[in-house]
């Protein structure tokens, strides 16, 4: 199957092997990817700051950009994912670029819901051994409704014992200007999740979205936990 994908800023500038892995556990899954080179900043950090205006001629940059063929979308990020799938409402004014943005909404699929049920895939192979938990991102969760593929992926990881842990559906605290605009809070919030993961004494942190677990990585840093955090792309890709 040919497939685009989506890399992200933060898999762009700052988790190349979250990337790396996506696109490699792709192709071992048996799909050719493609990666559209005029792709940028989905917007998301304007976005969520007001500045919707200022956003759309990127909006409308990758929109054009992933209009290179009509292939399945595929991106390692909900947040990403989510903020695409939404560009038709922000470009209402516009009615054919609302259209546009429809269509590429369509065609946009976030990493682990794309294995799952697209591909049909629910054991890739993958073997690590430990205690692990999963942290669920608002983005994909509660926004795409993304809940149980990433679980089915990790259950199906030979040597990984998953763990649940208390409030485990709540928010890191991070959501994008959120944690700058009311830093206090979210550094609370954050606090209170590392506490409750530290209860269950993993060895891995998981998550779906790099940016939530960076949040999560640094709180448990600061607390001189020895937890190891990993997006689930590079988990899948162990063996």
């Amino acid at each position: 199957m040919n497939v685009n994908f989506f890399v992200t800023c933060i898999g762009d500038a700052l988790k190349s092997r979250m990337a790396r892995d996506s696109v490699l556990l792709l192709e071992q899954l048996g799909c050719n990817v493609h990666f559209p080179e005029k792709q940028g900043c989905c917007g998301q950090p304007a976005i969520n700051g007001g500045y919707i205006r200022d956003a759309i001629p990127g909006m409308k940059n990758i929109i054009t950009a992933l209009e290179e063929n009509d292939w399945p979308i595929v991106s390692p990020a909900g947040s990403c994912t989510y903020t695409i799938k939404n560009y038709a409402r922000y470009l209402a004014e516009q009615p054919e670029w609302a259209i546009r943005a429809e269509k590429v909404a369509e065609r946009m699929h976030d990493l682990t819901s794309f294995i799952v049920n697209h591909l049909g895939i629910a054991d890739v192979g993958a073997t690590l051994q430990g205690r692990a938990v999963y942290h669920p991102s608002c983005s994909l969760s509660r926004k795409l409704g993304v809940t149980k593929e990433p679980l089915l992926l990790l259950e199906n990881v030979r040597g990984l014992e998953l763990l649940p842990f208390h409030a485990q559906d709540t928010c890191c605290g991070f959501g994008g200007t959120f944690s700058v605009k009311m830093a206090e809070i979210s550094g609370e919030m954050v606090k209170e999740k590392v506490s409750h993961i530290m209860d269950c004494q993993p060895d891995y942190l998981i998550g779906a979205d790099v940016s939530c677990l960076i949040n999560i990585a640094g709180r448990l840093s600061r607390e001189r936990h020895q937890v190891k955090a990993m997006h689930i792309a590079e988990v899948l890709m162990r063996r």
